[in-house]
């Protein structure tokens, strides 16, 4: 979601400044929730200004560059390993415990090609087929 314009947060504090209406009421006139007018209301206070705040990071893969070399060195070797079997791979060779979805995630980073089921595909063939 982007952050709102700055536009927007100085019409905002100019409203809730002329006092004329509730917060609640400014909160729906513009469009926004009531909660963002008293952070907005902090943020002026604390920090002087209202302009859009960096974005605050998140969590850093457990897989870097290096273990993603790895990866991709191992799906070389097998390629028809599962992510259950990288997973497996990335505990016993690296000492690396990660959830299948960081498994997929770093394959998609790698560019690496999602597999089908072969049972799911060979049904749907042969439903075509009419057998």
């Amino acid at each position: 979601m982007a952050a709102y314009s700055l536009d927007l947060r100085a019409s905002l504090l100019e409203a809730m400044e002329r006092g004329t209406h509730t917060k609640r009421a400014i909160a729906q006139l513009f469009g926004v929730h009531e909660s963002f007018l008293y952070k907005l209301r902090r943020q002026q206070r604390e920090l002087g200004h209202i302009a859009p705040l960096p974005h605050g990071g998140g969590t850093v893969s457990p897989l870097d560059a290096g273990r993603l070399a790895q990866l991709e060195a191992w799906l070389e070797e097998t390629p028809d390993a599962t992510l259950a079997d990288l997973q497996t791979q990335l505990a016993e060779r690296a000492g690396l415990q990660v959830s299948l979805t960081t498994v997929w995630r770093a394959l998609q980073k790698l560019d690496w090609p999602r597999k089908k089921n072969q049972a799911i595909r060979r049904s749907r063939s042969g439903a075509a087929r009419g057998l």
